[in-house]
């Protein structure tokens, strides 16, 4: 049997496959799949930061951010913010859609703007919450996504 070459690029002969010098020069190596994970948690971080100052600097009240990557793979963050009446909540949220905009966030649609009692915005890794203080106390999200809440229904 004569050494031949296949299309890939392997020699066979007598059944040994070995790939030439120049397959080996021109393989690349996948990146690790931790540095991919890395890169997404330095990405949702960023956002994170950006939503943050954003909320800080359109005056937005009682702001608090949670960790929910252990609870759910929607987000990594949820951010709860409170307005002082319908129309900074309505401000704080445009204020946040052009910094997310301005971000390269893209497809963040804000909801609830008309009444703007609860106003949602998803961010990809971050979701935030704008509230009136009235219907903040009621829905009370940070309970029910706070760190100590169990992870799984326990049976009493």
């Amino acid at each position: 049997m004569q050494p031949g070459l296949w299309p890939s690029g392997c020699i066979f002969a007598k059944g040994v496959h070995t790939l030439t010098e120049t397959t080996k020069r021109t393989a690349k190596k996948k990146p690790a799949k931790k540095d991919k994970i890395a890169d997404a948690r330095k990405a949702s971080k960023k956002l994170l930061k950006t939503v943050l100052g954003c909320l800080d600097d359109a005056k937005a009240e009682d702001i608090t951010s949670i960790d929910v990557k252990e609870k759910t793979s929607v987000a990594d963050y949820m951010v709860v913010a409170s307005g002082r009446s319908q129309r900074h909540v309505s401000a704080v949220a445009d204020q946040l859609s052009r910094a997310l905009k301005d971000a390269g966030v893209k497809g963040v649609r804000p909801e609830g703007l008309p009444h703007c009692d609860w106003v949602l915005m998803d961010a990809g890794d971050v979701v935030v919450h704008l509230f009136r203080p009235e219907v903040r106390s009621f829905y009370n999200l940070e309970k029910l996504w706070s760190p100590d809440a169990p992870v799984e229904r326990i049976a009493v």
